[in-house]
């Protein structure tokens, strides 16, 4: 009896211990990573995050060799590619990232053609495909993304029309709609996307009028409103989003007041606020977004001071209210942690059988 009851107690100790480890070890491997298109040395450094302290530290063989003048970089919903703009060169580079250590590997047939002066690329939320502004020729270039290695392949009909000097392409949160602010047409072009092959299809009513020199567009989280900076007009654009169409239709005060130059446009992930980047006024506009309706209400203290010339803005992910009740606060692993820990509950439960019946 004393023998068994020993038995239990080591064996739970070794499941803990097990947790502890594997748990871990699926943190770890759970590395984030930056990149960063550099247009004058058309390169793309690399990082990776440091947990706990966000410090960047260069991935092994950054910078990696991109096109002339890379301008834009995104990554795909699930990690595995990476997608630079070459605005000098008219294409599109892609790379495999590689899983633990964040490093580029030009993909077969890598750069792939795009329109004129490429400015902005993002991929769809279900990762099949990508779409990129080009702003010489005034298009969308559209692409079938490989799964298994990333290649791209043009869409039929690809490129499709824009407005003049398309300079920002985003696609909405449920993957039906595509969004390009057309700078010089004061306009914001419309799409449904195609679900099985990415073809996109001007909604009704699109181009749709924004201000003077639209330059950035988001979606918020919810996919129901759309924000675009406009740079000579010193405002920000609000629509509502139709649901089924993907009309835009302004939002009741539209276009709101931001500062000089409006550059950039973010929502943040609990869609509860939004920032834009005033790049002649060297501050961010902050504002709440009325959860109802879209409204752009200034946050006390708006704008707030930034360097000089900002011309981006994003939020990171972690702005998101926790659960009503939460009490307790776990980790999250990463898939492989998850997996980790299923193997380490099964070996462990292996074991205490073993020793019960010994």
């Amino acid at each position: 009896m004393f023998q068994q009851s020993h038995r239990r107690r080591y064996t739970k100790i070794f499941l803990f211990a097990l947790i502890g480890l594997f748990g871990a070890v699926g943190q770890a491997w759970a590395l984030s990573f930056v990149y960063v298109a550099n247009s004058g040395s058309s390169t793309v450094s690399a990082y990776t995050i440091t947990p706990g302290t966000g410090a960047l530290t260069p991935i092994a063989g950054s910078p990696f060799a991109a096109g002339l003048n890379a301008h834009s970089v995104t990554v795909s919903p699930n990690g595995a590619f990476a997608y630079v703009t070459n605005s000098g060169s008219s294409t599109v580079s892609a790379y495999t990232i590689t899983p633990g250590t964040g490093v580029l590997t030009p993909i077969a047939g890598s750069p792939f053609a795009a329109g004129s002066f490429p400015i902005s690329v993002t991929v769809s939320p279900n990762g099949a495909f990508a779409y990129v502004a080009n702003y010489g020729s005034d298009n969308v270039s559209a692409y079938t993304i490989a799964a298994g290695t990333g290649v791209l392949t043009p869409v039929a009909g690809s490129p499709f029309a824009a407005g003049l000097d398309a300079h920002s392409v985003t696609v909405s949160p449920n993957g039906a709609f595509a969004y390009v602010a057309n700078q010089m047409s004061n306009t914001v072009s419309a799409y449904t996307i195609a679900a099985g092959t990415g073809v996109l299809t001007p909604v009704a009513g699109s181009p749709f009028a924004a201000g003077s020199f639209p330059i950035s567009v988001t979606v918020s989280p919810n996919g129901a409103f759309a924000y675009v900076a406009n740079q000579m007009s010193n405002t920000v654009s609000a629509y509502t989003i139709a649901a089924g169409t993907g009309v835009l239709t302004p939002v009741a005060g539209s276009p709101f007041a931001a500062g000089s130059g409006p550059y950039s446009v973010t929502v943040s992930l609990n869609g509860a606020f939004a920032y834009v980047a005033n790049v002649n006024g060297n501050n961010v506009s902050a504002y709440t977004i009325a959860a109802d309706t879209g409204v752009l209400i200034p946050v006390a203290g708006s704008p707030f001071a930034t360097g000089v010339f900002p011309i981006s803005v994003i939020v990171s992910p972690d702005l998101v209210p926790p659960p009503p009740h939460a009490v307790v606060s776990i980790p999250t692993l990463s898939p492989i942690g998850f997996i980790l820990l299923a193997l380490a509950l099964i070996v462990a439960v292996a074991v205490q059988r073993c020793r019960l019946l010994h």
